[in-house]
């Protein structure tokens, strides 16, 4: 099994697992990972979601076993795979959090990329390695990149190829923070299951204004807040908010 999923409480966990290829992913396990996360997204009983991999590793990118001659037609279905792939992983209105050691590289440091917080360890590092091999960056890397570093640094980072190891990755904000390996997972679910506790469709409208955010102008944006506070204030987590504030408790959202 190249990618497993699991749940604990609220939290789902799904875990990258190729051992011997650093978890690099395979055409099979790029359709698997969307399948997946269209699933999480309609599963409310998970509110929370992990992604991670097996072996000391988060993911290497692409399986190059899967990359060669081929025709163009192959090609464009594996680069609508990985779009679709990265589409549920970023797109999903549910909070993720990527638990990265070892090596996130190519596409699978786009993939992390795609998940809203990210926490590694002290042996994690990080590569956009596409320029050794001709190519240029997949599945929104250059699009991320510039969002959370800046244009320029992400341009020296892509260029370059480079390898950036956990401080690094820490100080330029490309993680949230660093743990330690045998405490990862530990600190994911404890993260992952104070956002399970959350308002879930207030995170999920959240998601979509720090989207919006990037694309829009300001009027724009502000018309997007104009529909969602009205339908946020006729939720049951809204109204449990509102109560517990009164009585001076902490709220018990339901993700209603």
């Amino acid at each position: 099994m190249t990618v497993r999923v699991e749940s604990q409480g609220r939290v789902g966990i799904v875990t990258l697992d190729q051992p011997g290829r650093a978890n690099a992913f395979t055409m099979a396990m790029r359709e698997e990972i969307w399948r997946i996360f269209e699933e999480l997204a309609e599963d409310d009983a998970v509110r929370a979601i992990i992604l991670t991999g097996a072996n000391g590793q988060f993911c290497s990118g692409a399986d190059t076993g899967d990359m060669g001659h081929q025709s163009t037609a192959a090609f464009l279905r594996r680069m609508r795979w990985l779009h679709r792939m990265v589409k549920a992983v970023g797109g999903i209105r549910k909070p993720v959090i990527a638990a990265i050691d070892g090596a996130c590289v190519g596409a699978g440091w786009s993939l992390a990329l795609a998940c809203d917080i990210a926490i590694a360890t002290p042996r994690a590092r990080f590569c956009q390695s596409f320029g050794r091999i001709g190519y240029v960056p997949d599945a929104g890397a250059v699009w991320q990149l510039s969002r959370l570093v800046g244009p320029m640094r992400a341009k020296e980072i892509v260029y370059s190829a480079r390898m950036i190891d956990a401080q690094e990755a820490l100080r330029l904000g490309l993680v949230l923070e660093l743990v330690e390996s045998d405490a990862l997972m530990a600190r994911a679910l404890e993260l992952a299951g104070s956002l399970a506790q959350g308002p879930t469709l207030a995170i999920g409208m959240a998601k979509r204004q720090f989207e919006a955010a990037q694309a829009l102008p300001l009027d724009q944006y502000l018309e997007l807040e104009f529909a969602m506070q009205p339908l946020l204030a006729t939720t049951q987590d809204h109204l449990e908010g509102i109560s517990a504030a009164r009585e001076k408790r902490p709220p018990h959202f339901q993700g209603l």
